[in-house]
């Protein structure tokens, strides 16, 4: 089972639990991510392409599913206005085994953080700024490019 939601409203960690928590399944692995209020950071507001983000994430969770035989997988991310603290994204990857579910969570988290058409822009008082690419995202994604042995 595949979910992915781009929305708006707050992300229901309960719910998504719920969701990832398939029949004969033995290990659920989850990330969340929360909106950080690094230098001040007041507000942070993402845009996406609608349409083409939900295409992308489905292909990341569908490459995760195929990868390590998942039961589930699951992306939940917010767009629009968020402040420090809110969640912002939700993974979720429901295997047979731990190891498989864990290394699916990171792989759901390091592809989209490259692959899903977001953008980020912070607002400091009255100033806003897009948010570059990090490097990092990048060198985090690629350790996925190698096939799995």
């Amino acid at each position: 089972m595949i979910h992915i939601s781009v929305q708006q409203s707050p992300i229901d960690i309960g719910a998504e639990m719920t969701r990832a928590e398939v029949a004969g399944a033995g290990a659920v692995a989850t990330f969340t991510g929360l909106v950080r209020a690094d230098d001040g950071v007041g507000t942070l507001e993402l845009e996406h392409y609608p349409g083409a983000t939900e295409a992308s994430l489905l292909k990341v969770a569908q490459g995760a599913v195929e990868r390590w035989s998942l039961s589930a997988a699951i992306i939940v991310h917010r767009v629009g206005p968020m402040y420090p603290g809110e969640r912002i994204v939700f993974v979720a990857a429901t295997a047979a085994h731990r190891s498989a579910a864990l290394e699916a969570c990171a792989y759901l988290i390091d592809r989209l953080k490259t692959d899903a058409p977001f953008w980020k822009r912070e607002t400091r008082g009255v100033e806003a700024s897009w948010v570059e690419a990090r490097d990092g995202d990048h060198v985090a994604a690629a350790r996925w490019d190698k096939p799995k042995v």
